[in-house]
């Protein structure tokens, strides 16, 4: 069982809202494959859930495909701030407070059991208790339900696109191994891995057998951080180092860095603000003019996706 994630379910909804102006979105083109794999394989459009939603970003985006939508985040500051941002919509969305290994049970009215076509987790599986997860999921889905896990990986700095790249990629990296390393957690390092740990439902201590291995679909996009495809599948990123710090802040590692170094938060010696001013000032060796530093990244991305047996 993993330890129980403490970071983002602790959020605050200021914590939150922060989350939701600097977090991207992912591309349509990534939603379009998900949901054409699930009706190919005779899944149906009825209801999706989204769990650990967080602000409801990709619950959102999944909404226009079903007739009803239901976002799960235990972070009831994250909930918050989903319902506050729901976008005009033809479908109606639902956010609730509830955890991964719960799927609704606590919920007036729970979640009935195979009720759900689609069920989705976004950047959020590697915090779950799978176990308890897997269980939960074959409860809820219909025969021939779909899961779909997505991550996405922090951004990498291409060494090819930007000045002086190679050596602010390894200054960024020298933080996180140095400084931030004691504050990673394993979630982290299934993200970094992407998934390639993550529990199955076939790799349990006690398997959960109502899921069909032979339907397990895995698609890999930018494995090598490289840019070399799939800018369509918004793998590729073009910040500023403001932007880039802002983004950083939301990382979990960093959260928990900054929990233990209260005192440093927002000054010269808050972990991400180093990280800034050492990006800015291998900019200018290159010959980056202050105001235009501009760094090109890339992303990778892993879906899994496996059907419930009909």
């Amino acid at each position: 069982m993993a330890p129980e994630e403490k970071t983002f379910r602790a959020y605050t909804q200021e914590q939150g809202q922060t989350y939701a102006a600097w977090r991207p979105g992912y591309s349509p083109k990534l939603f379009k494959i998900i949901i054409d794999h699930h009706t190919s394989t005779g899944g149906q459009l009825n209801t999706v859930v989204d769990v650990g939603c967080g602000t409801g970003q990709a619950t959102q985006d999944l909404a226009p495909y079903f007739a009803n939508t239901i976002g799960l985040d235990p972070s009831e500051g994250m909930i918050n701030i989903a319902r506050s941002s729901v976008k005009s919509s033809t479908s109606p969305i639902r956010f609730e407070v509830s955890a991964a290994e719960a799927l609704g049970t606590n919920l007036e009215p729970p979640i009935a059991d195979s009720s759900v076509d689609l069920l989705t987790a976004a950047t959020a599986a590697h915090w779950f208790d799978m176990a308890g997860f897997w269980q939960n999921a074959a409860r809820i889905l219909k025969p021939g339900g779909t899961v779909a896990l997505w991550v996405r990986t922090r951004m990498a700095v291409n060494p090819h696109k930007t000045p002086n790249g190679a050596a602010i990629r390894a200054a960024i990296d020298d933080i996180f191994e140095n400084e931030l390393d004691e504050y990673e957690k394993q979630g982290s390092i299934l993200t970094r891995d992407l998934y390639i740990n993550l529990p199955l439902p076939w790799t349990l201590e006690v398997p959960v057998e109502e899921f069909d291995k032979a339907s397990f679909f895995r698609k890999e996009w930018n494995k090598d951080r490289e840019g070399a495809e799939n800018e369509d599948l918004g793998t590729g990123r073009t910040i500023t180092p403001e932007q880039f710090e802002k983004l950083t802040e939301t990382n979990s590692t960093v959260t928990r860095w900054r929990e233990a170094n209260p005192d440093k938060v927002g000054t010269d010696d808050d972990v991400v603000r180093k990280m800034r001013r050492r990006i800015e000032s291998l900019l200018h060796e290159a010959g980056v003019k202050p105001g235009e530093e501009v760094l090109k990244g890339e992303v990778a991305i892993v879906l899994l996706m496996v059907k419930k047996v009909p």
